[in-house]
């Protein structure tokens, strides 16, 4: 079979002064995703919201949060898509020099942890990142290169594509951040005097509430609906 992988990142830099990091893919079958991309724009429509506009988690507001209600809703009641994250909680315990590796080294096995839950060497797939500048075709090659090396792919049969694309193009890219955004929130440390949102609260509740984890700690392995990795520097 062939799967379509959708992946984002939340906060990889190193010394963005942000605790937590947050590597994250939807992945369903090929097959599906028109089906997948039409149902998010339904959710839109009836919601007020044109098709166009891009749904992501630092647009989230009290006066939207029922599209976004509609959104997680729609994921958990569709048995095609499935959710894998990998949560670095604290930045500040990286040791790169101890593993005599750079933050990009290290970002990219991190990536590869992420997805090799998801791959399997019977299957077929292709995988998209988000464009995030202008490095970003630079940085899916290299990804590729990580990830088919440490498969032994070496004749790429296992994944096909890894390319970036516009998340406010693809519909279903646009869950991805949502999701990546309500598990990195949540494992997130602020700053005293921080004021909560309210309304990203109450969708991190809700995903809290349809998955039946906290958010803060691994799941098991075979978990396919909310697949996390609480990844441990020391080991």
């Amino acid at each position: 079979m062939y799967y379509n992988i959708y992946c984002d990142e939340s906060c990889h830099l190193e010394h963005d002064g942000i605790n937590v990091m947050v590597l994250g893919a939807i992945w369903c079958d090929q097959k599906k995703i028109k089906e997948i991309n039409l149902r998010i724009k339904d959710i839109k429509e009836r919601n007020g919201i044109p098709t166009s506009t891009e749904m992501k988690w630092t647009k989230i507001s009290p006066s939207k949060i029922d599209a976004y209600k509609d959104l997680v809703n729609y994921f958990f009641d569709d048995d095609d898509l499935h959710f894998r994250a990998l949560v670095v909680p604290d930045k500040n315990m990286l040791d790169h020099d101890r593993f005599n590796q750079s933050h990009e080294d290290w970002y990219y096995k991190m990536y590869f942890e992420m997805l090799k839950v998801i791959l399997s060497p019977t299957e077929r797939y292709n995988i998209y990142i988000d464009i995030k500048d202008t490095h970003s075709y630079k940085k899916s090659q290299k990804l590729k290169e990580v990830c088919c090396n440490s498969m032994y792919d070496f004749s790429e049969r296992i994944i096909k594509k890894l390319q970036p694309i516009r998340s406010d193009e693809v519909q279903i890219m646009q869950l991805v951040d949502i999701l990546i955004g309500a598990v990195g929130y949540q494992n997130r440390i602020f700053d005293d005097g921080h004021v909560e949102s309210l309304a990203k609260r109450e969708i991190i509740d809700l995903v809290k509430a349809r998955s039946r984890y906290s958010l803060k700690k691994s799941t098991l392995l075979r978990e396919e609906k909310i697949n996390l990795l609480i990844w441990n520097a020391r080991g």
